[in-house]
C-alpha cells in the first residue's frame, strides 16, 4: 500500500520517475539577454545583477570605508577583510581567499590543473575568462571599446589601461625612484626592481622574471608558439609589438624622422640609437676597460672578449663564437654557400669582407 499523500497523477509520477519539469540551466537555455551588451544567463536574477554592471548602480555600501559594492556577497567578503576573517583558506600554502570559486581556481596553481582547452590549438588554461580572452587572439574580436579614440581591445583589463592615457592620470608613485604609474598593480610589478624579487619562474630553465607577462612572453622560446601572425605574409611572432614593426616592412611606412640628416625610421628605439652618430653620445660602458657604446647591444657583445664566452655553437663540427653573425658566416664552409655576389663579374664569396676585397680589383 502507498502512504504517499498526493493526487493519483502525482503518485503514478513518483512510481514511474518520470520527470515532467527540467530546469533551464539544465538543459543549457539562456532565456534573459542582457539589452546592452547582448550576453545571456539562465536566470532572471543574475540578469538584473549583471545589468547593474551597466548602471553603475552600487546598492551595498561598507559602513567602515564606505566602498560601494553591486552585490550582497561581495560587500560581506569585502568586509571580512576589515576583520581580518578570510573565510576560505588553501591548504597547501595557507593563504586565504574570499570567495570559494577564488579558492578553486587558487588551487589549480598547486595541482597544475588546466581544464579549460582551445578548440583551435589546444592550448590550455586554469581559467574559462582567460581562454575566452586567449579565443579573441583567434577571432580577432576586439569588444572593449575606447569612447575617446575608438580604439578597440580584446579585454576589459588592457581598456581600463589604454583610457588613463587620454586622461593622464598617474595617482599611484614609487617611493624609491618617484617614477608614477596608472595602476597600483603596476606600481607594485614595478617595485620588484629595486628589491631584486623575481617571483615568477620558468619551470623548464628556472630562469626567473620580475613580471608575470615577461614569464609568459620567455615560455614561448620553449614551446616555439608564435600567436601573432601577419595576414600579409603569414610571418609569425611571439610578440605583438614584433609583428607590428614587421608590418611596416610591407606598407614601407617610417614614421620617425631624424631633424638633423632627415633619415627616417621605422621604429623609434633605432631613431633614438641614430641620433647619437650626431651627438655622438655613448652611454653603455664596459665596466672592465671603459671602453664606452652607442648601443647596448654592442656593449653586451664586447664584454664577451673579455668573459671569453662562445654562446653559439656549430652542430656541425662544434666550434664555438661569441657572435650569432659570425656562426652564421662560418656555416657557409659546410654549406658551400657564398651568398655575397660581385655584381660585374658574378663571382661569389662567402664573406663580405672577401667580395668588398675582390670589388677593388675592378675598380683598378
Amino acid at each position: 500500500m502507498c502512504f504517499y499523500q498526493g493526487t493519483l497523477n502525482e503518485q503514478l509520477h513518483l512510481h514511474s520517475a518520470e520527470c515532467r519539469y527540467s530546469c533551464d540551466v539544465q538543459r543549457g537555455e539562456r532565456p534573459y539577454t542582457c539589452d546592452v551588451c547582448n550576453k545571456a544567463f539562465g536566470k532572471k536574477k543574475i540578469l538584473t545583477r549583471h545589468q547593474r554592471t551597466h548602471s553603475g548602480v552600487h546598492h551595498y555600501v561598507c559602513d567602515v570605508c564606505s566602498k560601494a559594492f553591486i552585490t550582497n556577497s561581495r560587500l560581506k567578503a569585502h568586509q571580512n577583510r576589515h576583520g581580518g576573517e578570510q573565510q576560505y583558506i588553501c591548504d597547501v600554502c595557507n593563504k586565504g581567499l574570499d570567495y570559494q570559486i577564488h579558492l578553486i581556481r587558487h588551487q589549480r596553481i598547486h595541482s597544475g590543473e588546466r581544464p579549460y582547452i582551445c578548440d583551435l590549438c589546444n592550448k590550455a588554461f586554469s581559467q574559462q575568462n582567460h581562454l575566452n580572452r586567449h579565443q579573441r587572439v583567434h577571432s580577432g574580436e576586439r569588444p572593449y571599446i575606447c569612447g575617446t579614440c575608438n580604439k578597440g581591445f580584446s579585454d576589459k583589463c588592457s581598456l581600463m589601461n589604454h583610457v588613463q592615457i587620454h586622461s593622464g592620470e598617474q595617482p599611484y608613485t614609487c617611493d624609491v625612484c618617484s617614477k608614477a604609474f596608472c595602476q597600483m598593480t603596476s606600481l607594485k610589478a614595478h617595485q620588484r626592481i629595486h628589491i631584486g624579487e623575481r617571483p615568477y619562474v620558468c619551470g623548464v630553465c628556472n630562469k626567473a622574471f620580475s613580471y608575470k607577462r615577461s614569464l609568459t612572453t620567455h615560455k614561448r622560446i620553449h614551446s616555439d608558439e608564435r600567436p601573432y601572425t601577419c595576414e600579409v605574409c603569414n610571418t609569425a611572432f611571439r610578440l605583438k609589438g614584433h609583428l607590428v614593426l614587421h608590418k611596416l616592412i610591407h606598407s614601407g611606412e617610417r614614421p620617425y624622422n631624424c631633424e638633423v640628416c632627415n633619415k627616417t625610421f621605422s621604429r623609434k628605439f633605432t631613431l633614438i640609437t641614430h641620433k647619437r652618430i650626431h651627438t655622438g653620445e655613448r652611454p653603455y660602458t664596459c665596466d672592465v676597460c671603459n671602453k664606452a657604446f652607442s648601443q647596448k647591444s654592442t656593449l653586451i657583445k664586447h664584454k664577451r672578449i673579455h668573459s671569453g664566452e662562445c654562446r653559439y655553437t656549430c652542430e656541425v663540427c662544434n666550434k664555438a663564437f661569441r657572435q650569432q653573425t659570425t656562426l652564421i658566416t662560418h656555416k657557409h664552409i659546410h654549406s658551400g654557400e657564398r651568398p655575397y655576389t660581385c655584381e660585374v663579374c658574378n663571382k661569389g664569396f662567402r664573406y663580405k669582407r672577401n667580395l668588398i676585397k675582390h670589388i677593388h680589383i675592378h675598380r683598378g
